[in-house]
């Protein structure tokens, strides 16, 4: 193994390893954690409580925030629910099925151990969250509900209604404010952070942009924790809001931190498909909507052709004219298959010519069975925001007519690397949440997101940081006119100035909706040999037009999104190119990474252990190729099987 990839999984049973290893690492005394500072980048459920937790702890904790409050991070959007192993339906779940299914579902391509602790800290998590006044569903007799998700057997996921996501952030959200009103946490809304700085390789601080001013600043602390979500956003059109992006994690790859598993890109399901040339983003419907929704397309291309032209609506087409097609396919789990076996088997159907909609990228997403089973009062109880949010959008009424879905880019597996502590290959330098690339592999289970954000934040880093700060405590504070300093905000000025005396003809959109163009074409659900190698070459050409001829308005000192998005851009480019590289080398399909040239008879992935069962971690190198390395994984615990979600 690389010197620089020790993960530090500690040895020992499987159910044991968290709790050895919480006993053996170093801790922090109260009166030593006062004369620590730590910076938390990003304000989503992972940042948010990893701020709350440790400045109730005692630690000095700065906070930045890309949008004017907390409240606007990402993790709002998230919908259908979180995972944790209470069992309360009595339906046999336990710790180590949540963790089977993790690692099943990521097609075996995670540690065995970071998949367990995660399982293992799910049922603090909810507690956690209950105390806090998240109003979870509950059944008739007063315990929290559950509801199927996909990837599962069981009911292991706690919803709130399709509002999850926001309330589990108002829940942190409140506990993080409480550190501000306490001076624990000192928050920076409106700051965007532009790069690392380093001092003798450790992480020591950052240089942060005032986006309402322009205005650069110079942050020190003892340690830097990175919790900017993912990369998704590189496709132009995904379901991530408009300020979530990868700069951030991309800097610190820059400065030394190896970036894994690039090419792990997730492909939701139940998207609503594209209606126009100028949209900017997606829209996601729940996962939580394929419990009682069930996914067709018609028989005949007769009746595809009529859906297409609008002689028919859906509801007119018979119930032995309609193809549920992941019911036949998967009779085990039907419409509750993992996101990737969903998200391809919609594409193999539309690219067989039966999308329902005028593009032909489309399949329907039906509610009249569980209606008629249920009534229309449960269903409005259980995703009525949903089905108002579908309609204000399309004009048509789920309950009448079937949603219309298809698959578009979601969320991100891989991320910088991290060992069992969460640490980067650079000493002080954390990654949480989907910034990091540990509990998913190829490919992440529903309602399993907002689980990783709170396990990372609210019961993991808080111990496992406290071992590298325990020898900080005689360590000053940084000094922010350190020449480390000086050289990053040179190198930051430098490319504002570069980006605003440019004056090109093209504005920031039309290069990004071209690379994003290029990676859903030939890095999307479906790659191959021919088409990665082609992305590499037109990713680097699309990337020199755009530094020669992109036109960013306004200036510096003043709230200038294009310039913004110019910055961020230009990472894109190369976070695009880093994933077709990985992709191109990852000769097998596995979860979300699907090649073309490996796939079963039946269309499934086939995946190749013998040569790719290891994270790939780039390295980056300034005037060269990435350079490759691997962490093998070794599965003491489960045995790597193909998939089945058949029988």
């Amino acid at each position: 193994m690389d010197d620089k990839l020790i993960s530090k999984v500690p040895e020992g049973p499987l159910a044991e390893k968290w709790t050895k290893h919480k006993a053996a690492i170093k801790v922090v005394s109260p009166a030593n954690k006062r004369k620590l500072e730590i910076i938390v980048v990003g304000t989503g459920l992972g940042g948010a409580s990893a701020a709350a937790s440790l400045g109730e702890l005692g630690y000095n904790v700065k906070i930045f925030c890309i949008s004017d409050s907390p409240r606007r991070a990402h993790s709002i959007a998230a919908q259908g629910g979180i995972n944790a192993a209470k069992n309360y339906q009595n339906d046999n779940d336990s710790i180590y099925r949540l963790f089977y299914d993790t690692i099943k579902g990521g097609d075996y391509r995670s540690r065995e151990a970071n998949v367990y602790r995660l399982a293992e800290v799910s049922n603090l998590i909810i507690d956690q969250c209950v105390a806090q006044g998240v109003p979870f569903a509950r059944d008739y007799g007063g315990l929290l509900d559950n509801r199927s998700f996909g990837g599962a057997q069981v009911s292991r996921t706690f919803y709130a209604r399709g509002q999850t996501g926001q309330q589990l952030l108002l829940g942190a959200y409140a506990s993080l404010n409480r550190q501000i009103a306490k001076g624990s946490v000192k928050s920076y809304p409106r700051h965007e952070m532009l790069d690392l700085v380093m001092i003798d390789g450790e992480a020591k601080g950052i240089i942060a942009r005032n986006l309402e001013t322009g205005e650069i600043e110079r942050h020190g602390a003892h340690a830097v924790v990175l919790a900017t979500g993912g990369y998704g956003n590189v496709f132009f059109l995904s379901t991530n809001a408009m300020n979530s992006n990868g700069s951030a994690a991309w800097q610190c790859y820059k400065k030394g931190a190896y970036f894994a598993n690039p090419c792990f890109a997730q492909i939701h399901p139940t998207c609503i498909p594209v209606h126009g040339d100028q949209q900017s983003k997606l829209t996601l419907m729940s996962e939580s909507l394929r419990n009682d929704g069930r996914i067709w397309v018609p028989k005949k291309m007769d009746d595809v052709m009529a859906l297409r032209s609008g002689a028919k609506k859906a509801s007119q087409i018979p119930e032995e004219d309609r193809d549920y097609y992941l019911e036949r396919r998967y009779p085990a789990f039907g419409n509750l298959v993992p996101r990737d076996v969903a998200s391809r088997a919609a594409k193999e159907r539309c690219d067989a010519g039966y999308g329902v909609n005028g593009t032909g990228l489309a399949v329907f997403l039906d509610f009249s069975t569980a209606i008629k089973r249920l009534g229309k009062d449960v269903i409005t109880a259980r995703y009525g925001n949903l089905f108002q949010m579908y309609e204000k959008i399309t004009a048509v009424n789920p309950y009448e007519e079937p949603m219309m879905i298809y698959p578009a880019i979601h969320y991100t597996m891989g991320g910088i690397w991290v060992d069992y502590n969460l640490q980067t290959t650079i000493p002080g330098l954390y990654a949480i949440g989907e910034a990091n690339f540990s509990d998913h592999g190829g490919n992440r289970l529903g309602a399993s997101a907002l689980m990783q954000g709170l396990a990372d934040g609210y019961f993991i880093l808080p111990y496992t940081i406290g071992d590298y700060l325990s020898h900080k405590i005689q360590v000053p504070k940084t000094d922010t006119s350190h020449p480390a300093f000086d050289e990053a905000e040179k190198a930051v000025k430098e490319k504002i100035n570069y980006f605003l005396n440019l004056k090109g003809t093209q504005p920031v959109d039309y290069y990004h909706k071209k690379l994003g163009h290029l990676m859903w074409e030939y890095v999307g659900m479906a790659r191959e040999k021919a088409g990665l190698e082609k992305a590499i070459v037109e990713i680097k050409a699309l990337k020199e037009e755009f530094l020669k001829n992109v036109y960013v308005p306004g200036e510096n000192a003043e709230f200038n999104q294009e310039l913004e998005k110019a910055i961020r851009l230009a990472d894109y480019f190369e976070i695009g190119d880093l994933m077709a590289r990985d992709a191109l080398n990852r000769e097998e399909s596995c979860g979300g990474h699907f090649r073309v040239e490996m796939q079963t008879e039946e269309g499934e992935t086939k995946r190749d252990d013998a040569n790719f069962s290891y994270v790939s971690a780039w390295e980056y190198k300034a005037d060269a190729d990435p350079v490759l390395h691997k962490e093998e994984l070794n599965f003491e615990f489960v045995k790597p099987s193909t998939r089945n979600y058949k029988d």
